[in-house]
């Protein structure tokens, strides 16, 4: 998703600018000074408490305005992202925003403050009062407010700024030439994305050639956990003694050892695009703890994909594999493939649930020639890059 907080004081053209970028990006608007005038003209208990405090030209209550966000949000599933004007507004109001966008397993891509003189600003805010009739675009309210936006809001800058998300753009001239800045430096943030996939299946389906071949079509990292494993294993490191046995009796080696290695690929290739996962996560739990191993990195992960082989297929592949030099100890044993591919079953398809639920998720036919197969793919992979970009 392609989450934007549009920035500024009031008269800086927020609104103007959204309605141009979520055009662009297909993006859903949230604008809490909307939000509140719908509940204001629609009569509602919540309207008629926030309409004294806008008039006024104060700001209306954090759980006001995460009560109408929230209800919009939950509206709103399913799409390529979210544009807010006009929050966050306070520093309080960055955490909540923080936490609302957790929930969606999803993060703040960048904050765009447009950047306006004072001058400038109050003359385009009595002018705006002059032909829209707005309560709050008198000479004394729009002094106040931006004495608020002065103390209040400004703060949130530092957040931002701390979290290299914040991108000042001078909001003066034309309409076309500021909505070209706030392009240009979207598309920047957007090509500094990781796009992170998992490739799941059942052994045998072919994840390891896949995976390869996708990490170098789109300049990705691969990690493999079966591979980073087996090095430690050829090593004869601490892990690699640890892990021999479990592996070699074709079972699930545990979470703590996969985690540091996993977490020690990511920072040594960190300045890639982004990540594909081969063999991991391999259960629910495990899942979980990609979540919260990207989110550390300020990242996600953006897709899954399942290569989908008849049980009978996958015996056959995995028998063949037996045959060469890049056999496992686990092919050449009937019995411990048929335990792999029961264990696949039992913990791993729902992993595949797991991404499905978050709209992240999608099977491919892994039948066929490989380069079929990897079109396949690549089909799938362009379209969930495109959802993301």
């Amino acid at each position: 998703m392609l989450n934007i907080a549009l920035f500024g004081p009031p008269g800086a053209g927020k609104g103007t600018q959204s309605a141009l970028l979520i055009e662009k990006y297909k993006l859903i608007y949230i604008s809490t000074g909307d939000l509140l005038r719908q509940e204001i003209s629609e009569g509602t208990e919540l309207g008629k408490k926030a309409a004294d405090i806008i008039n006024r030209g104060q700001l209306v209550s954090d759980e006001m305005i995460v009560e109408l966000i929230e209800k919009r949000i939950m509206l709103s599933a399913g799409n390529n992202g979210i544009l807010f004007d006009g929050f966050p507004r306070t520093m309080v109001q960055a955490y909540i925003l923080e936490g609302l966008l957790l929930k969606l397993n999803t993060s703040l891509a960048c904050m765009l403050s447009l950047e306006v003189p004072r001058e400038e600003l109050i003359s385009r805010l009595i002018e705006r009062g002059k032909s829209s009739g707005r309560s709050d675009d008198t000479a004394d309210v729009i002094e106040f407010r931006l004495q608020e936006y002065d103390n209040k809001t400004k703060p949130v800058i530092e957040f931002y700024q701390f979290r290299d998300k914040y991108i000042p753009i001078n909001g003066v001239g034309p309409i076309h030439e500021v909505f070209k800045r706030l392009t240009e430096s979207i598309d920047k943030t957007l090509s500094n994305v990781w796009f992170n996939l998992v490739l799941t299946g059942a052994p045998g389906s072919g994840k390891g050639t896949q995976g390869r071949l996708l990490a170098k079509k789109y300049n990705l990292y691969y990690i493999s956990t079966g591979s980073l494993l087996r090095k430690e294993v050829r090593a004869n490191t601490e892990i690699g003694e640890i892990v021999k046995s479990v592996m070699d009796r074709g079972d699930l080696v545990s979470d703590e050892i996969v985690i540091r290695l996993i977490e020690r690929e990511i920072k040594q290739h960190n300045n890639v695009r982004g990540f594909i996962f081969k063999g991991f996560p391999r259960t629910v739990v495990q899942a979980y703890i990609l979540d919260g191993l990207l989110r550390r990195l300020d990242s996600t992960v953006s897709f899954c994909i399942e290569l989908s082989a008849s049980t009978l297929e996958s015996i056959k592949r995995l028998s063949a594999r037996a045959k060469t030099s890049h056999a496992r100890a686990y092919d050449v044993n009937t019995d411990l493939i048929v335990h792999r591919l029961e264990e696949y079953n039992e913990k791993t398809v729902a992993v595949g649930n797991f991404y499905d639920k978050q709209n992240k998720f999608t099977a491919v036919d892994a039948s066929g020639e490989e380069s079929v197969v990897f079109d396949r793919l690549c089909d799938k992979v362009e379209k969930a890059m495109r959802i993301l970009r």
